[in-house]
């Protein structure tokens, strides 16, 4: 897909986002990317927080934040959007602008200023209140800036904040048209060893021969990973990883950081070493004269994120460590399949068996579960009632895209393909979880994020034996789609309602709606449709209002975020009182 028809489909996903013209289009551009970066695991689950502002002569803006689970690391987000329909470049002076305004933002909840000025019944001030007490914390600040136009630079110099490194990276237009249409956002990851470590980096190289990969084996200068992980961060662990788990403990990573500091020269015979995928190896010669590794695209850490995240990190706090000492031992797959769910699934079985030790994304790794597998092939063989168009369950990252490259062969072909099974249509695997879960009345479990509600719901999946619950058949399936359509019509009348902490609130209002009449409500209606009738989105729209004030009511202070990832939350608010719901609703028997 060209850039610029990527540009009207997002666009037209930005419009279908909006409800009656009452949700700002920035406010729905920002949902949008912010998402797709948690999608991918550039981000952690993500927050919209929109504030303008000034504090004396100076302008703040917020468009989102996202924290890890530990409050170790935060992700802020500023929206630069238009609307523009034709590629545009975006000065870097409004980029930089618009960073400035963020970190202001950011310093004056770091100094503890910022909570003054603003009302203590807002959720922007939860979240400011909430940044000042963590802020000496925080072992990683990013700021992003997100637009529709395209930006020259992608990232700018890290700038120092109350005595914190800050990150400050682009994404644009550009950017994330390139992670959706290919589908693997490490293509731009490329690594040069002769800029990294001075010189091709030595190893011994296996071709590979008729497999569908070959294979390196190296040792890195820690230097030489410590530098990574400054420059691209958690994109390095994208296909494992997602985030730093914290050295504040007993466990793995705080020993990484004794041997660190106390016996770095023998870092090499202690640690298990690095797995990483790669698309290509470029090969050049080493100071003695030998073979080795010039260059890498798309470098990629599939197994040892703890490893290089606690190198970065343990420099950082104490930087008399002495890292010179220290390597690292590596194994770089090179990837020859030509089909993205076959890379895909072979790269799943490399980190499924690299990390038996290490926790890893379970939705990254259950695509070839045999239930995900009968799902997708429901999703190809059922048509909606009018016999044209389909939902599509993407089981691998991409294939959605890889269908309408593969069979849109023609403008005519593809503009039919996209009217049989558009985008809004289409489902990937933590959608389904957050779907089910939600109407399971599990609102705390959807809450804890998209990777960690996977994990229970796949644990859900297993009986107590240990083997895979029955396969869905077409009856589950049709109202697995029903759910879906219900909890996505929610999250479209709610947007304009809610402007912080949607998430939650959509969450919470389909688990009440399932409480109070979930066995009443016919489901199969839902999927005849392909619709929830006006009068049951009315009845979701007022508890919605009162769910919203529950959870504000019962968080006593705390961010809501936080507070509905809590049992005790869901029992307050299921338990609450609510309106009779109004008589007439046609999916209620």
């Amino acid at each position: 897909m060209k850039i610029l028809d990527f540009l009207l489909e997002t666009q037209a996903e930005v419009r279908s986002h909006m409800s009656d013209g009452s949700l700002f289009a920035e406010f729905a551009f920002t949902d949008v990317v912010m998402q797709h970066m948690t999608e991918i695991g550039m981000t952690f689950e993500p927050v919209g927080c929109h504030h303008r502002g000034q504090y004396r002569n100076a302008i703040l803006r917020l468009s989102g934040y996202a924290l890890s689970d530990d409050h170790d690391q935060l992700d802020l987000f500023v929206s630069l959007y238009d609307g523009v329909d034709v590629i545009t470049q975006v000065p870097d002076s409004e980029t930089k602008m618009a960073a400035e305004q963020c970190l202001r933002f950011l310093s004056l909840c770091a100094e503890g200023k910022m909570v003054q000025t603003l009302d203590p019944s807002s959720d922007i001030a939860s979240f400011a209140n909430t940044l000042q007490a963590i802020y000496n914390d925080l072992d990683q600040i990013r700021v992003f800036i997100l637009t529709d136009k395209i930006a020259k630079s992608k990232s700018y110099k890290t700038r120092e904040i109350g005595q914190k490194s800050v990150r400050l990276e682009v994404m644009d237009i550009e950017r994330l048209h390139h992670h959706l249409s290919e589908g693997k956002p490490r293509d731009e990851l490329i690594v040069d060893f002769n800029e990294v470590s001075g010189c091709a980096l030595p190893c011994i190289f296996v071709p590979g021969g008729d497999e569908d990969y070959g294979y390196a084996l190296a040792a890195f200068p820690a230097v030489a990973l410590r530098y990574l992980y400054e420059r691209f961060g958690a994109r390095l662990l994208e296909a494992n990883v997602r985030s730093f788990l914290s050295t504040k403990g007993k466990g793995v990573n705080a020993g990484i950081q004794n041997t660190l500091r106390n016996e770095p020269g023998r870092f090499m015979a202690y640690n298990n070493g690095i797995v990483i995928v790669a698309d290509e190896l470029h090969f050049g010669k080493t100071l003695d004269g030998s073979t080795g590794i010039s260059w890498i695209k798309g470098f990629q850490i599939v197994n040892g994120g703890q490893t290089t995240a606690s190198i970065y990190f343990t420099k950082r706090r104490y930087p008399d460590t002495d890292l010179s000492r220290v390597r690292v031992p590596a194994k770089i797959i090179v990837m020859h399949a030509q089909e993205p769910a076959k890379e895909e699934s072979l790269i799943s079985d490399i980190s499924r068996f690299a990390n038996s030790q290490n926790a890893i994304r379970q939705s990254d790794l259950s695509a070839n579960k045999p239930f995900h597998v009968e799902i997708e092939r429901l999703s190809r063989t059922i048509y909606c009632p009018d016999g044209v168009g389909q939902w599509f369950y993407e089981r691998a990252a991409g294939s959605y895209n890889t269908l309408l490259a593969r069979d849109g062969t023609t403008p005519a072909k593809l503009k039919a393909l996209k009217e049989a099974i558009p985008t809004a249509r289409r489902i990937t695997k933590t959608d389904l979880a957050k779907y089910i879960n939600a109407w399971q009345k599990k609102p705390d479990i959807v809450s804890l994020g998209n990777q960690k509600n996977f994990d229970r719901f796949m644990a859900d999946l297993t009986s107590s034996d240990g083997s895979d619950i029955a396969l869905p058949n077409v009856a589950d399936y049709k109202v697995m789609i029903a759910k879906a359509k219900l909890f996505r019509d929610t999250q479209k009348i709610l947007r304009p309602m809610f402007q912080a902490f949607q998430a939650n609130v959509v969450a919470y209002t389909v688990a009440v709606l399932a409480e109070r009449i979930g066995d009443r409500v016919d489901l199969n209606l839902i999927w005849s449709n392909q619709a929830v009738s006006h009068k049951l989105l009315e009845q979701i729209a007022i508890w919605a209002k009162e769910v919203n004030e529950v959870l504000h009511r019962t968080a006593s202070g705390r961010m809501i975020s936080e507070w509905a990832k809590k049992p005790e939350c869901r029992v307050a608010v299921l338990g609450a009182h609510y309106t009779t719901p109004m008589n007439g609703i046609p999916e209620v028997r």
